[in-house]
């Protein structure tokens, strides 16, 4: 057994970290009109150039920027696609006993990828100040339907569906290659609502809007796989999935089980990070599907609590997973991102970085 060379990495993580101090202030102070756009980006640039050199020191082989320029882990990339604008809604998203901003998504024009998008920017900057891998994470294009549905996109726009999807499926084919033209070799698509349809909950509210979750499944996967199709050579495309991740809450839950022959042999990424951090997300029997040229990285340790998982509890969990799926084709990170909103998970930095490093350790103890 042995370290992987390519992403993922034996120890990874999914992407969202804690907003360090000077970047809230800094986005308070320009929310309030009292400083420039041009200051915020300064401290952000900072920040990351700090962040970035932390993640590398405990031995992480893939680094990101923390989504330090975000504010949702979806929206600010979405509403930057031609023909979508965020805007505010009734309530904001009901997780299990808190709520979000009330803001949303909404298509008003036609859906396209222009170069000018700023998350290219973002990513070359990561590149240009990191030693080790610059992961970049963005939305799967799922995001942009599911939350919304039929009722946020204009009928005058779109009167019928399918040349939204094909549309949709078209601007992510740009994206992708964008990011892979300015050198990105490891992108990761945040697809949480795959995940959502292993919930009768979930599956429910969709059926009641007028969608059918089982067809569903097959138009998100045709639309991940028109996003690889930008894929340029030498780039992986990794897959995260959880069932949300706010504030230390959740919204969902239910066993891969319904989605994971699709998920695994219909959908043309490289690689899945799972959660797996709860008995809600089921057991390890459907990485039984995995085919033999995927990995999966465990997200056996937790995101949403600051107490620090033994590495027996964590070996112990992929020992678990090795009964359904080969060691030499599973990783290890955590379930999900530390802040998948600027608000952040109920946990300290320090108790972050120690389960980012707690990661690193386990890994080569496991795999060498």
């Amino acid at each position: 057994m042995s370290q992987r060379t390519r992403p993922p990495f034996r120890a990874d993580q999914v992407g969202s970290l804690l907003r360090s101090t000077p970047v809230k202030e800094a986005r308070t102070k320009r929310l309030a009109g009292e400083i420039t756009a041009a200051q915020l980006a300064a401290v952000e640039d900072e920040e990351i150039r700090k962040l970035v050199a932390r993640q590398e020191s405990i031995g992480l082989q893939a680094v990101t920027d923390g989504e330090f320029r975000r504010s949702w882990w979806h929206y600010d990339f979405l509403s930057k696609l031609d023909g979508v604008e965020l805007v505010s809604v009734a309530q904001g998203l009901q997780f299990k006993g808190t709520q979000t901003k009330a803001e949303g998504l909404h298509v008003h024009g036609k859906i396209d990828f222009s170069p000018s998008h700023p998350m290219i920017e973002h990513f070359r900057f990561l590149k240009s100040v990191a030693r080790a891998v610059p992961k970049m994470t963005i939305p799967s294009p799922t995001a942009l339907h599911y939350r919304g549905g039929r009722q946020a996109i204009e009928k005058s726009v779109y009167p019928e569906m399918e040349p939204f999807f094909a549309d949709l499926g078209k601007a992510y084919t740009k994206a992708v290659r964008a990011f892979g033209e300015a050198g990105c070799t490891y992108l990761q698509l945040d697809e949480v609502y795959v995940a959502y349809l292993c919930d009768d909950a979930q599956r429910q509210m969709l059926r009641e809007r007028g969608d059918d979750p089982d067809t569903l499944l097959e138009k998100y996967a045709t639309l991940v796989n028109a996003a690889c199709a930008g894929r340029t050579p030498g780039m992986t495309i990794s897959m995260h999935l959880c069932r949300g991740n706010f504030r230390s809450t959740w919204m969902a839950q239910g066993g891969y089980e319904r989605v994971a022959d699709i998920l695994f042999n219909g959908m043309d990424v490289d690689a899945y990070f799972m959660e797996y951090d709860t008995e809600r997300a089921g057991g390890f029997e459907p990485l039984r599907f995995l085919p033999k040229n995927k990995t999966v990285v465990l997200g056996v340790m937790t995101s949403k609590t600051g107490a620090l998982e033994s590495k027996d509890q964590l070996k112990r969990r992929i020992d678990e997973a090795a009964k359904f799926a080969p060691l030499e084709q599973l990783c290890l990170s955590p379930q999900c991102g530390f802040a998948s909103t600027e608000e952040g998970n109920l946990l300290a930095e320090e108790e972050q970085w120690a389960k980012l490093a707690r990661c690193v350790e386990v890994a080569k103890e496991v795999w060498g």
